[in-house]
């Protein structure tokens, strides 16, 4: 029945008479001249993180774009000292659009396609996350037509499980991702591309998985592979990202500069002297963004529950319906507010499945037509969203030191016809 834990909002959240205000400017104020559902992001917050990791980890820190991007957050990270880790050539695409130079991207993906790995050498990409003996083939193929050598680092599977979802968990031997350290796929990859004239080896990779809390578990990956960097006298080992942010009360989370010390001890307890890199992404951006709507249906089911229905739903906020991901609620005009009704937060989408918030508090005087917030929604919203039921995306707007600017517009019907033939 509390109100909002204020540590869930971004950096530069303020409650000016009650109302919220991010980066200086009025919620409700946004919510009126953009529209909802709007994405709104603290501009100040996501530079501050990059600064962290980047004071965590050096020039090595790319920033992961598939947790949020677009041209304007692209060219915030690398302003900030970031090289960008992209897992697409859509991805390759948007930051090179943006005007990130091509030597400080790093191209991942397990099923990269042989137009994706020549984009990818044609533009000079700064590294290439091996993750198959099929893509060593590729690039030897590549080579052949190119005479070029890329600078590669090896994926590997250390075979640990990280304490987090399924779907999200990559480090255990059962992956589709990376050669396999305990069935010694690892070893063979490595002898290969180190024989290869097609590629360049730099360097080992690796990532357990998403929304980690332990950092422990992560510091045992950098233990496993970090004797694997020093047996080969690699030049660079990545240690991945992974780390969680808190979404809900009753989590907490290690910081980016905890993170980047429990990998640094761990590094230089199994003798490493490989340059480290890592590559943050959810920890930058989601908790830097709030997500506004207006409600538009209050339905109570006497003796059952009461749903609170909104403009917006699994379209812009995936991550329930496919991790069960729990989010809190709260109204923008009342922050400081207690939360008395239980309600269940829904989106507009033809689906029961449709559910934002399953258990989530709001004031008592909640009233169709009042702005809605979920927090911590900057990471994997925007960038997994879909245009199910012909839904329009919604706009991004980047608030800071009192002033908004649209960096993403919102989607028209036009758009939604605009690939048809």
């Amino acid at each position: 029945m509390r109100p909002l834990p204020t540590r869930l909002l971004p950096d530069s959240a303020e409650i000016v008479d009650g109302v919220l205000h991010i980066g200086g400017c009025n919620t409700l104020e946004l919510a009126r001249e953009f529209g909802t559902p709007v994405f709104v992001y603290d501009e100040q917050h996501l530079r501050d993180r990059c600064r962290e990791a980047v004071e965590a980890f050096g020039d090595g820190v790319a920033y992961a774009t598939k947790a949020f991007l677009c041209g304007a957050m692209a060219r915030l990270a690398y302003e900030e000292g970031m090289h960008l880790d992209v897992a697409t050539g859509g991805e390759l695409h948007v930051a090179l659009h943006a005007g990130v130079p091509a030597e400080r991207l790093v191209l991942h993906g397990n099923n990269k396609s042989i137009a994706e790995l020549r984009m990818a050498v044609e533009a000079g990409i700064g590294r290439i996350v091996v993750d198959s003996f099929d893509e060593l083939d590729r690039l030897d193929m590549l080579h052949a037509e190119t005479g070029v050598a890329p600078k590669v680092l090896l994926r590997l599977t250390p075979g640990i499980k990280a304490e987090t979802h399924d779907y999200i968990s990559t480090g255990q031997d059962d992956s589709k991702f990376g050669f396999t350290v305990s069935t010694g796929a690892a070893e063979r990859a490595i002898e290969r591309a180190q024989m290869s004239p097609a590629v360049e080896v730099l360097g080992i990779h690796a990532h357990i998985g998403s929304q980690v809390f332990a950092v422990g578990s992560l510091g045992k990956a950098a233990s496993v592979i970090g004797e694997i960097a020093t047996a080969c006298d690699f030049a660079e080992m990545s240690v991945g990202g992974g780390l969680g942010v808190p979404y809900v009360d009753d989590e907490t989370a290690p910081t980016i500069g905890e993170w980047g010390k429990v990998v640094r001890d761990a590094c230089a307890a199994a003798g490493v002297t490989a340059t480290i890199l890592a590559e943050p992404g959810r920890s930058i951006a989601a908790a830097a963004a709030v997500t506004l709507y207006t409600v538009g249906t209050i339905k109570e089911i006497e003796g059952v529950r009461t749903y609170v229905s909104v403009d917006g739903g699994m379209s812009d906020n995936p991550r329930p319906v496919l991790y069960g991901s729990g989010y809190e609620t709260f109204l923008p005009r009342a922050v400081d507010a207690e939360r008395p009704l239980p309600i269940r937060l829904v989106g507009k989408h033809c689906e029961s499945g449709d559910i934002l918030v399953r258990e989530g508090l709001v004031p008592g005087d909640i009233a169709v037509g009042d702005i809605l917030a979920t927090p911590v929604t900057g990471a994997y919203g925007h960038s997994m969203g879909s245009n199910y039921n012909k839904v329009l995306r919604p706009p991004v707007v980047f608030a800071r030191d009192g002033d908004s600017r649209l960096v993403v517009r919102r989607e028209t019907f036009d758009d939604l016809t605009r690939l048809d033939l």
